[in-house]
């Protein structure tokens, strides 16, 4: 099999299984916080403001943190690391942190400066109380941000010496910060303590200002709780600002192409909020809400096969085509049979699972269909969001970080254009009873925006579906970028990327037989409580799929089965014998 062929592989696999658990604790913990921010704002103008606030400077974290330590600071400190040179990686990570130490200090400064102007600029379509709020907030949450770029680098550090799991449990501590503010103000501010219900407007943006808080001293804990284990690994870090060494010089390089590229998606979010800012009130909650559980399956298993497979794929003989295109079929092969799954619980039962996630108080029932009706749109670009980062890694492995970054440009811009154009049209329509329903008659198509007064705190109670024509640009922009990187990857490096890798044409069945199980599973639990509905229709739907995958000869599921059987006693024992009965009468190869 591809994993004996390959002595890193296995490695791999254990690296990508203790991110994905790290990732799934920090994600489980984010719904918990994404609920409670639910049931406090719901989609009100409260809502669009802190979202806003968060993402604006957040731009911060996406261009010096993760993703850009990933492409050149993890390839360079792996090599000094495989090649004994632990006193030169700890100058060279000193150098680093001191650098990003300086500049996330510099922009968090001019974050607080510029608030207000940059709320005018990001989210021109805010009004009133709502962008007073916005600029607030922002003013609060950007040392915050600041903090999380340091937090970034505690994990580049972790990564190149293959520790995983910390790195990527860190952000349960930042919110769980933000559950307790949140919660904790709600206890002193309304009356009686915790009714939402009743809250008024100036109650909610107490709270709101609360949350924020919260998230700036999660930002803190999030960096204090990895350092004690990054200085443990790294003796000889010297913290300067020197960029003469050749592995700053390297780093700084690599960083180069790689902020710029990421700096054309930050544009791009910055574009969607500018976007959604002309929609009506609720877009950017929408927005967050559906986004939170589209990325869980890119970070669970996008980003973590891609993180674990970035030290070997920077360190492998890039000659050997054969080695390097079995690594990365078999990425890919481990990333659809996750994603896919996802995709058919995300569009099939999608709202009921949104419903025991995230419904109580003021996020109702028709919220709970408008963030389906968005996150089941969002899904169509799943698969090839997720397999491009793992095509990133094999660039940046091989220094290559300009492709990845001119191929976010075209991505982003098929994005834009066609989001724009698709959120002016849905944004007519909107949920009424549970039923999407047509709210200006006669104005399709159109090419202005939706009335101001529909933008501001006194709004009418129909939720609007702007948010979904955003989707769709970027579903069509995502596989946009994946055709773009496998073309590359085929013309420059001779290896053919396949979407699911090993296992395409076997998941078909699987997924088939999933929408069968789900929309059974709707009638099954019709009428059920919403909070038993989701796990039940989820469960089923999930089981199916497992099954005939398994059936089919997805050899994913045989590799997950054999890990786990050994330490689940009785109920392991079971799974290996059902293990060895199909394998007697599935297809071979």
């Amino acid at each position: 099999m591809t994993e004996t062929q390959d002595p890193t592989a296995t490695s791999s696999r254990r690296g990508a299984t203790l991110v994905a658990a790290g990732i799934l604790a920090s994600r489980v913990m984010g719904f918990v916080r994404l609920r409670v921010i639910g049931n406090f704002f719901g989609t009100s103008a409260v809502a669009d403001a802190f979202f806003t606030a968060f993402r604006i400077p957040n731009v911060m974290q996406n261009l010096l943190g993760e993703g850009v330590l990933s492409a050149s600071f993890i390839p360079v400190h792996a090599k000094l690391l495989a090649a004994g040179r632990r006193e030169e990686a700890g100058r060279v990570a000193g150098a680093v942190l001191g650098l990003l130490t300086v500049t996330a200090a510099v922009v968090s400064l001019a974050g607080i400066l510029l608030a207000d102007p940059l709320t005018s600029l990001v989210a021109p379509g805010f009004v009133g109380a709502k962008r007073d709020l916005t600029v607030q907030l922002m003013r609060i949450m950007t040392p915050g941000i600041g903090l999380l770029v340091l937090s970034a680098w505690c994990l580049g550090v972790l990564n190149a010496h293959r520790k995983f799991f910390l790195s990527y449990v860190a952000p349960v501590i930042w919110n769980v910060m933000q559950i307790g503010a949140l919660v904790g103000a709600a206890w002193f501010i309304l009356d009686p303590p915790l009714a939402v219900a009743d809250a008024s407007p100036s109650q909610l943006e107490q709270l709101a200002v609360a949350l924020a808080f919260g998230a700036l001293a999660g930002g803190l804990a999030q960096f204090l709780v990895q350092l004690p284990a990054v200085l443990r690994l790294e003796p000889d870090l010297r913290p300067s600002l020197r960029r003469d060494l050749p592995g700053v010089r390297q780093v700084l390089r690599a960083a180069g192409p790689v902020v710029a590229g990421r700096g054309v998606v930050q544009l791009a979010t910055y574009v969607d909020l500018l976007l959604a800012s002309l929609l009506a009130t609720g877009a950017a909650a929408l927005l967050t809400y559906s986004q939170q559980l589209y990325l869980l399956p890119v970070s669970l298993f996008g980003m973590s096969v891609a993180a674990a497979e970035l030290p070997d794929l920077s360190a492998m003989d890039h000659g050997d085509v054969r080695r390097v295109a079995t690594r990365i079929d078999d990425g890919l092969a481990r990333i659809a049979f996750w994603v896919v799954g996802s995709m058919v619980v995300y569009i099939v039962v999608g709202d009921l699972l949104v419903g025991t996630l995230f419904r109580t108080g003021a996020f109702d029932a028709d919220v709970q269909t408008a963030v389906w009706l968005v996150l089941g749109t969002f899904s169509l670009g799943l698969v090839a969001t997720t397999s491009s980062r793992l095509l990133q890694s094999l660039l940046y492995g091989v220094g290559d970080t300009r492709t990845p970054a001119i191929t976010s440009v075209i991505r982003v811009g098929v994005s834009i254009v066609v989001g724009g154009l698709l959120m002016l049209q849905f944004d007519r329509f909107g949920i009424v009873d549970g039923a999407v329903t047509l709210l200006d008659p006669g104005s399709l198509p159109t090419f202005r925006p939706v009335d101001p007064t529909l933008r501001g705190q006194a709004v009418d109670q129909q939720l609007r579906l702007g948010a979904v024509g955003l989707a769709v640009g970027a579903g069509i922009g995502a596989w946009v970028e994946w055709r773009r990187l496998r073309r590359v990857i085929a013309d420059h490096m001779g290896v053919r990327a396949r979407i699911a890798g090993r296992s395409r044409g076997r998941l078909l069945l699987p997924a088939v037989a999933a929408v069968a199980a789900g929309l059974a599973a709707r009638v099954l639990v019709r009428g059920w409580p919403v909070a038993i509905a989701g796990v039940v229709a989820t469960g089923v739907v999930g089981l199916v799929y497992v099954a005939t995958a398994f059936r089919t000869g997805v050899g994913e599921v045989d590799a997950v089965v054999g890990s786990l059987a050994p330490r689940l006693g009785p109920v392991g024992r079971v799974l290996l014998l059902w293990r060895a009965s199909l394998r007697r009468n599935r297809p071979r190869d």
